[in-house]
């Protein structure tokens, strides 16, 4: 019993990987039908709230394996986004994946699976964990972003983000075996006294593997330059499929991102700071200027994306627990306004099929005035305009670049959303202005829930009994990270 009590920590990730195994068994011994796939994803979702409570009541902060799993208030924190972006992604699955003739059961298994890799991710204190659960969460994407095996922009998704993911994957293995080299050790904490050691700063391995790591890590954030996957598997990939992409594992990566700088590398701050900076700006220029001219939604919204994980990596740029905070907080609204624009563009369809030509919404205020306000709010709160969630968002991570003394990248953060927000006020300037097109159908009732639920957020953040626990929470976990 006691030798059971010890593996406690890792209770969420059993629950997701023995939830996904009995699901798939289940799912095997059923017939292939949509109500059957219905049912199995129902259950996964009641997996992810048993995993959650599971996070939720675990016990004091600990390690295993040697220090290769880390179960802290960091974590525990970011698992709890991952269930909230995954869990809402799901739930957006239903109708859509349904119409597309695509609801397979073995789609909630997946999604389950590359849940599970997220875990790990979140809990990673080892190279080794590290790669496990980067590749157990990508594997599972390769499908899904496929999963519409009829459709030619679906599987060419799924093939870029295999082809571009394998060779990132690569580049961070090449990364880890250089600091092997470097430590003799695959441990963060191991890794972080040899890069304390007096000019450490100026080994070759440690410099040559800390770029290739976070190379391989900025891969899945989608930082420029290695964006170039997002646009297409964005507009490839069934819509679901996209706010699953955009949510969950660009927290993830987040959050791997974090640790790995802050608890490996803290004797090295100047080096990866530099390559912090550069992404970070790159990353909100690019995507500031790449969305001016989109036509197609799916695509605006990867390189909002791109931009928005640029924002994230300014407080990240601090290298303090302030940065941290201002990181787990703007990656907590950011899965919000995510959710509920995706729930937006889903129910952007006619009789004919799904709409995600930006045109296409031209006078959607005198059609549809509740879905017009509230793809309007989540635009403007992605624009970050006072008093919504994204201002919010955008203060927290300009404020710890200010407090560390970054006050130029603040100010070209601020510059790039003024330009962003262009992208953000056209389509709210179709929907209101623009002569009226063909009205939709109406919102299917999951789609409606994710996107009142994310609204109400997003608006309501401006409240003490939202905003204050959120805070608190990021600043709790923030300095648990050691």
């Amino acid at each position: 019993m006691a030798a059971l009590e010890a593996y406690a920590p890792l209770i969420p990730e059993i629950i997701l990987v023995i939830g996904a195994l009995a699901l798939l068994i289940y799912g095997v011994y059923r017939p292939d039908n949509d109500r059957e796939a219905a049912g199995v994803t129902w259950l996964a979702l009641a997996v992810m709230v048993v995993a959650g409570y599971a996070v939720v009541e675990a016990g004091p902060s600990s390690r295993l394996f040697e220090g290769a799993f880390v179960d802290d208030g960091f974590a525990r924190f970011v698992k709890l986004m991952i269930l909230a972006g995954a869990g809402g992604a799901l739930l957006l699955c239903f109708d859509e994946m349904r119409d597309l003739r695509a609801f397979k059961f073995e789609l909630p298994i997946l999604l389950l699976l590359a849940t599970a890799g997220m875990f790990v991710m979140a809990s990673a204190g080892d190279l080794m964990s590290l790669y496990l659960g980067l590749e157990l969460q990508s594997l599972a994407l390769y499908v899904v972003a496929a999963i519409r095996r009829d459709d030619a922009k679906s599987s060419e998704a799924g093939l870029k983000y295999f082809v571009l993911g394998a060779l990132s994957s690569g580049m961070l293995l090449y990364g880890a075996s250089l600091l092997y080299g470097f430590a003799g050790t695959t441990s963060f904490a191991g890794i972080a006294a040899a890069a304390a050691g007096a000019g450490a700063g100026q080994n070759l391995l440690l410099v040559f593997g800390l770029v290739f790591l976070i190379v391989g890590i900025a891969f899945k954030v989608s930082a420029v330059p290695f964006h170039m996957w997002t646009p297409d598997v964005y507009e490839g990939a069934p819509t679901p499929i996209t706010a699953f992409l955009a949510a969950a594992p660009k927290v993830a990566a987040m959050a791997l991102f974090v640790r790995v700088v802050t608890t490996a590398m803290p004797g090295v701050k100047p080096q990866w700071q530099q390559i912090v900076v550069f992404l970070a700006i790159a990353s909100m220029v690019v995507g500031a200027l790449g969305a001016i001219g989109q036509t197609n939604i799916k695509r605006l919204m990867a390189y909002s994306s791109i931009a928005n994980m640029g924002y994230a990596l300014v407080p990240l740029a601090a290298g303090s627990p302030d940065g941290v905070q201002g990181v787990l907080i703007y990656m907590a609204i950011y899965i919000v306004m995510t959710l509920g624009a995706f729930a937006c563009i889903l129910s952007m369809r006619r009789e004919s099929g799904p709409v995600e030509d930006i045109s296409e919404l031209a006078g959607l205020s005198r059609n549809n005035l509740g879905m017009a306000f509230a793809l309007a709010m989540f635009m403007f709160s992605l624009a970050g305009i006072p008093p919504l969630a994204g201002f919010f968002a955008k203060w927290f991570a300009f404020l710890a670049a200010i407090n560390a003394g970054l006050y130029w990248l603040a100010v070209i953060g601020v510059v790039a959303s003024v330009i962003g927000a262009y992208y953000y006020l056209r389509v709210v300037k179709i929907m209101f202005f623009d002569e009226a097109a063909a009205p939709f159908l109406g919102i299917r009732a999951k789609e409606g829930l994710v996107m009142v639920v994310s609204l109400l957020l997003v608006l309501g953040f401006v409240a003490p009994f939202i905003a204050s626990p959120v805070v608190e929470a990021a600043d709790v976990a923030a300095r648990s990270l050691k």
